[in-house]
């Protein structure tokens, strides 16, 4: 499970619909209607909000508006309500480490997108989070 901190917008057509299923499942870890990846460390960050549902649904909201941007026939009624939500923290070296693995992942699968976004040094992060300087977060896994 990959809930990535950086803004959608970076993501190739590939990413963008894993990420969808992959916070839709998210969704349903948090909601208490599944068994696999309840233990998952990228829920923790979700679960300490006062709120999960919402932020879990106003992350969503987010996958969702690019996608619509962008065409995609996605089911906004997956989502559920979406109130507004507290910014959540990551730091910088997580957006850092994010950013060389998508750039890896874009090499292989859109090397058209790649080309457009390599030089970038400084990517936006997904607008429920908020950057602050630290090192990786200690549930990204391969630390």
């Amino acid at each position: 499970m990959r809930l990535w901190s950086l803004h959608p917008m970076y993501l190739d057509a590939r990413g963008l619909v894993a990420l969808w299923r992959e916070a839709l499942l998210a969704r349903a870890v948090l909601r208490g209607r599944t068994r696999g990846y309840r233990h998952h460390p990228q829920l923790n960050r979700f679960r300490g909000r006062a709120a999960p549902l919402s932020a879990i649904n106003a992350y969503l909201a987010v996958v969702y508006a690019e996608a619509a941007a962008r065409g995609y026939a996605f089911d906004r009624r997956k989502i559920g309500p979406v109130r507004r939500s507290d910014a959540m923290p990551v730091t910088s070296a997580q957006i850092e480490h994010e950013w060389h693995h998508l750039l890896a992942k874009m090499r292989k699968r859109d090397p058209a997108l790649y080309r457009k976004w390599r030089a970038l040094k400084l990517p936006r992060c997904h607008p429920l989070f908020y950057v602050r300087a630290g090192a990786i977060e200690p549930w990204e896994r391969g630390r």
